[in-house]
């Protein structure tokens, strides 16, 4: 009996001692990769259910540290990118706006020049006062603090009403848009000024760089409510990859000198994504479509 007591003291001695020395090996590693020696993960020499157990709650967590430091160094790194492109937004028109107030002062100008340099400077500073709407839109939708209304809107109605709105930007760039909006009424329950936004980007960004035709439609599809708004483009680079065209800061332009901040594309998808909405870009030979989807109400 003595004998099968002193045994059993000695295996479980034996494996306290297995014990320690795989905590210390795993201390050791931990320590090993917190100093930046290593980016191994731990290794578990010794067959235990809990020591296994440990080891992969440890892993886990490293999984969770790296994932976490990526994010971080990708959020990092898009503020780094934002600040540089506002920055490069905004001093491009107080730069020209600048120059132009300078030439103004100059006295060998005529009065005639004078004035076209400080309308000049006046254009620019709409589209600077723009610009800065637009980051102050796109900062304020991200906000926990943008809270939409839910209201029951006929969404046929509102869309033949913002194309009305165009009428005289249509005209004046000589363009009939063709309208597939359906007879009757569609519904949906969400922000009247969003989805009047989303419009109002889609219907300016299509006269914007259109080429030929516009065609807006409506209609019901299942339980969704569809619109779309389609142009004639250009075929370039973002054929392959349209989702681009709604990151902030992508423009066509690359210029940015025209009248476009780049900005309403996001501002749009910023806004579809709040509203539980969903858009997309497609690219169908010459032709460019938007389309924007809401559960339909009842």
């Amino acid at each position: 009996m003595l004998i099968i007591s002193l045994a059993g003291a000695g295996i479980l001695v034996l494996r306290l001692f297995v014990l320690k020395k795989e905590l210390k090996n795993i201390s050791s590693q931990l320590k090993a990769y917190n100093n930046f020696s290593t980016g191994k993960k731990i290794d578990i020499s010794l067959i235990d259910k809990q020591l296994e157990s440990l080891g992969f709650e440890i892993n886990t967590l490293i999984d969770h540290y790296i994932s976490t430091n990526r994010e971080k160094i990708r959020s990092e790194n898009e503020l780094k990118e934002s600040i540089a492109n506002i920055s490069h937004d905004l001093r491009t028109p107080l730069t020209s706006i600048k120059g132009y107030l300078q030439m103004v002062k100059s006295k060998d100008l005529l009065a005639k020049e004078q004035q076209e340099y400080l309308n000049t400077a006046l254009e620019r500073s709409v589209h600077l006062e723009k610009l800065v709407n637009d980051f102050f839109e796109l900062s304020k939708i991200a906000s926990g603090d943008y809270v939409l209304k839910q209201e029951r809107i006929n969404i046929t109605r509102l869309t033949n009403e913002m194309v009305l709105s165009f009428y005289s930007d249509f005209t004046e760039k000589g363009i009939e848009p063709a309208m597939n909006i359906s007879t009757g009424p569609l519904f949906i329950i969400n922000d009247l000024a969003a989805v009047r936004r989303v419009l109002e980007n889609l219907l300016s960004n299509a006269l914007q760089y259109a080429e030929g035709d516009i065609e807006i439609g409506v209609r019901k599809n299942r339980q969704s409510i569809i619109l779309w708004v389609q142009n004639s483009a250009e075929i370039t680079a973002e054929a392959n990859n349209p989702e681009i065209l709604f990151d902030r800061f992508y423009i066509a332009d690359k210029s940015r000198t025209g009248e476009s901040t780049g900005l309403g594309l996001s501002v749009t998808k910023s806004l579809m994504d709040k509203m539980n909405g969903h858009i997309r870009a497609d690219y169908d030979g010459d032709k460019l479509t938007f389309t924007c989807e809401w559960p339909a109400a009842d």
